[in-house]
């Protein structure tokens, strides 16, 4: 066997379970996953699927959603962890759903193992180099998935900065289908 086939058999067997697959050494693919029960509840067929293509200077991500709510738009963050509170999150893209709940989004950028921020000072923080290997999706408006019935015991929609407004709903899609430290952009390499 030759070496490149045992990499590449070594990671499908690192990652197995986790929803992803190598279609060449430029492409890697995985899925997001419904952020927590009440979404499964409220949307019990929501799914998303993460196409990244490698290049030499940047890379494409192609993301599909289906079996969101219709005709809705969605905000796409590249984040430091999956679920609340985060961490450093970056806004990449809107989603706009047909009526059928399906969307898709095309971004380029920096979306592997080197997807990273850093702020050196300057008016507001301070921080090191810190990854973004995880995806998540939010509802653009907060009342959506308050009327869904996504927001189970609140009495008024859930309202996070998630969006270009600053004012977005809840978490509808994530990537905690791995683990908090090991997200799916830590394991594209160029």
């Amino acid at each position: 066997m030759s070496s490149r086939l045992m990499k590449l058999a070594v990671a499908l067997v690192m990652v197995s379970g986790a929803g992803i697959a190598f279609a060449d050494e430029k492409e890697f693919s995985f899925d997001m996953v419904p952020t927590n029960a009440a979404i499964q509840s409220c949307l019990p067929n929501a799914s998303g699927h993460v196409k990244i293509k490698t290049g030499d200077l940047n890379d494409g991500m192609t993301v599909h959603v289906s079996g969101l709510a219709p005709n809705t738009g969605y905000d796409l963050f590249v984040t430091e962890i999956p679920h609340t509170p985060f961490g450093v999150s970056w806004y990449q893209t809107d989603i706009q759903t047909d009526k059928h709940g399906r969307g898709e989004a095309r971004v380029r950028g920096v979306f592997d193992e080197e997807t990273f921020s850093v702020s050196t000072g300057g008016p507001t923080t301070t921080f090191a180099p810190t990854h973004q290997y995880h995806v998540g999706l939010w509802f653009n408006d907060p009342q959506v998935p308050f009327d869904l019935g996504c927001e189970p015991g609140k009495t008024s929609p859930v309202v996070t900065p998630f969006n270009g407004e600053q004012n977005a709903g809840i978490q509808v899609l994530n990537t905690s289908n791995f683990p908090d430290d090991a997200g799916p952009l830590s394991q594209v390499h160029r």
